[in-house]
């Protein structure tokens, strides 16, 4: 585990430009997290932002058991999880599809091909019960290790693996009965 500053960060450090270090390191990282999550650009933005005031408030705690950027990522799943968990959002709120930039359009043929296979798997991704989706995204976007996976959602390495082959098996299924159905 890389060791940032953050581990040795004394009361009286300029917490402002610890927030603004943060924010430029991850972010993006954040902010994608919280999408992935909710599936919702707007709460992504209220979520960050949430995210990097709680860690404003708690950056003389942090302790080093994990990495910064599990630190930051846990703190926004928690957040995530919360705003999901809200009536008003379960009742009112209706779901938005996954949808790329308008009058974003590569210059080359094999690009384009990419750019909408990528699209096409984050939109099946997308589909899966949130305790397959945030495990498929922690490993594959994040690079984030099976045991950091497992101390940041608060469950076992073996359930990690489980929920992450589970979710293999039915982005699978969700391909294949795409591709049949072509």
């Amino acid at each position: 585990m890389d060791r940032h500053y953050l581990h040795d960060l004394a009361p009286g450090f300029d917490r402002n430009r610890v927030l603004r270090d943060l924010m430029a390191d991850y972010g993006e990282d954040v902010w994608n997290f919280a999408f992935f999550l909710t599936r919702r650009a707007d709460a992504a933005d209220d979520i960050s932002q949430d995210a990097f005031l709680a860690a404003y408030k708690q950056l003389y705690a942090f302790r080093g058991d994990c990495s910064v950027k599990s630190w930051l990522l846990g703190i926004t799943r928690n957040k995530s999880l919360n705003y999901l968990r809200n009536a008003f959002i379960r009742k009112v709120t209706l779901r938005d599809t996954v949808q790329a930039p308008a009058g974003h359009s590569p210059s080359a043929e094999e690009v384009t091909f990419k750019h909408l296979e990528a699209k096409r798997l984050w939109s099946r991704v997308m589909l899966l019960p949130l305790k397959f989706r945030e495990v498929l995204i922690l490993d594959y976007h994040y690079g984030l290790s099976i045991k950091q996976i497992a101390e940041l959602l608060h469950i076992s390495e073996g359930t990690v693996k489980s929920r992450e082959n589970r979710a293999k098996r039915r982005m699978a299924a969700l391909l294949n009965n795409e591709t049949e159905g072509e």
